[in-house]
């Protein structure tokens, strides 16, 4: 495990500042047509179209959620029937030993409980979450990516970096002033 002071002085990526919404998203669409994979664009606003320009693929979390509901109802539902019928059967006024709509509440409300905890635990894993830390912090400038200013970082590690080349592909798209960043 290397220190921090060894990790300082290692290159991060590169970092290009853009002032409006109509650039950053033709800089993240020749850096996507470029094929870099390991790049994030930073803005202060949410921006139309900029899933598209990234190439970002539709997120699988709605098939994580609707499973983990799934699991939910079914847990409430086999719940209630193995308790009420199986496992300690009670018979009043000669009423079934299991009713679906008396079953209805809890089966909602596991469904729902099991639905939200999928869906905040799937997106903390999704996004890397908790993260305390990243290396774009340390620059000053960066500061204005939740102001007034539009950010596309493009990482070292990603297959395609060249440090020269990468520069020059921000800096074509429009990217000024275009900033290495140290892990």
């Amino acid at each position: 495990m290397s220190s921090h002071a060894e990790e300082k002085g290692r290159l991060w990526g590169l970092l290009a500042e853009y002032e409006t919404v109509p650039a950053v998203l033709e800089a993240a669409a020749r850096v996507r047509d470029a094929g870099y994979r390991y790049f994030d664009v930073h803005t202060p606003i949410p921006i139309h179209g900029l899933d598209e320009a990234m190439g970002i693929q539709v997120s699988r979390l709605p098939w994580l959620v609707a499973g983990c509901g799934a699991v939910g109802a079914s847990t409430g539902l086999l719940l209630q029937w193995w308790t009420n019928a199986v496992d300690y059967p009670f018979i009043i006024s000669a009423k079934p030993y299991f009713g679906l709509p008396a079953a209805i509440p809890v089966t909602f409300e596991l469904t729902v409980l099991l639905a939200a905890i999928g869906a905040f635990v799937g997106m903390l894993v999704a996004n890397g979450l908790p993260q305390f830390f990243h290396p774009l912090f340390r620059l000053e400038r960066f500061r204005r990516a939740s102001n007034d200013r539009f950010f596309i970082s493009i990482e070292a590690r990603d297959p395609k970096f060249d440090p020269r080349a990468t520069r020059a592909l921000l800096e074509s798209s429009g990217g000024r002033p275009v900033l290495e960043v140290e892990g």
